[in-house]
Order: C-alpha cells, then structure tokens, then sequence
C-alpha cells in the first residue's frame, strides 16, 4: 500500500500529465481544422 505522499506525488503526475495530454491533443485538432479551413479575409466593397 502507498503512503500518502506517494499516492500525492503519483496523482500530481498523472493530473499533470492529463493536463498536458490534452492540451497537446486540443492543439494537432486546431492545426487540422486551420488546414482544412484557411483563414480567408473578408473583402469589403
């Protein structure tokens, strides 16, 4: 059985890492949409 440091330390890492897995995952979904939709500027008349 883990202590409760380990058990803090263990669930700090994991929440870190989820964090940053996500954030990862977040970023290559908008930089497909940016490729699959290109900024266009709007023309004015």
């Amino acid at each position: 059985m883990m202590d409760k440091w380990t058990f803090g330390f263990t669930m700090v890492v994991v929440g870190m890492g989820g964090t940053i897995c996500t954030l990862i995952v977040f970023s290559l979904i908008m930089s497909a949409l940016k490729k699959v939709f290109p900024y266009k500027k709007e023309e004015d008349n």
